[in-house]
């Protein structure tokens, strides 16, 4: 984890030195900092991160304005981070491909520890040496590529839809409540994050769903939660 390259965007040089601080003493050593979206824009395309902190309200251009626009150079995690905390708010920033949302005034250890088990997660995730297939007639996954295509068109996910895709897959027909799936995808307690949870699984069926209003492969069970109904089998390959 002490390779892992970040980027913190914030117009407040106080929180970045804070931040900075903490991220430091955790053990993060690579780090890049931007108080504008324009700056922030223009190290996206030169660098290659391993996640970006995205503060909402910038002087020049809003974090969410400028969100679609890294997404086009990097699939990096984004965790956006802003004193605006309305559910609106958050279900914005989620629909606009962010991975995370934190909002001000934060826990700068909560930051670290945050960031942390996102990249452990998605570094244990990735496939040594057993590239597995998973196999459901119209959709397939190739975790070794990365890669997802439905009805053999290739789709573009952002990676907690991704992450969320693959958890689901590897247990289809099991029920999960909002709580585990957040506990699972996300590698933190997910008391509370319902709507992080809904959001995802909103864009998910639009990716993957015929009829994403009239779901068939993500199921929900009412008061319960979520499970994956699939339609062929696994096939792994060494």
């Amino acid at each position: 984890m002490q390779d892992s390259k970040l980027l913190l965007v914030d117009d407040e040089q106080a929180i970045l030195q804070m931040l900075k601080t903490i991220l430091q003493r955790e053990q993060f050593k690579n780090m890049d900092t931007a108080s504008t979206a324009a700056e922030a824009l223009e190290l996206c395309r030169a660098n290659t991160y391993d996640l970006i902190l995205l503060d909402v309200m910038l002087p020049d251009r809003s974090g969410f304005d400028i969100c679609p626009l890294i997404r086009e150079t990097t699939d990096a995690p984004i965790f956006f981070l802003t004193a605006r905390s309305t559910d609106l708010d958050k279900l914005s920033g989620f629909a606009l491909g962010a991975d995370d949302y934190i909002t001000k005034p934060f826990n700068p250890l909560e930051v670290a520890a945050r960031i942390k088990a996102h990249l452990r997660r998605h570094k244990g995730s990735q496939p040594v040496s057993v590239q597995t297939i998973y196999d459901f007639g119209r959709i397939k996954i190739n975790t070794l590529a990365g890669e997802v295509t439905v009805a053999g068109k290739k789709l573009d996910l952002p990676a907690q839809v991704y992450q969320l895709l693959l958890f689901l897959s590897k247990h289809p027909n099991q029920l999960f409540s909002k709580s585990q799936i957040y506990e699972h995808v996300w590698g933190e307690a997910g008391f509370g994050e319902d709507n992080t949870v809904m959001v995802h699984i909103r864009k998910l069926r639009e990716k993957i769903e015929n009829s994403p209003s009239s779901p068939c492969h993500i199921i929900t069970v009412r008061g319960l939660g979520y499970k994956f109904v699939p339609e062929g089998r696994i096939h792994e390959h060494s």
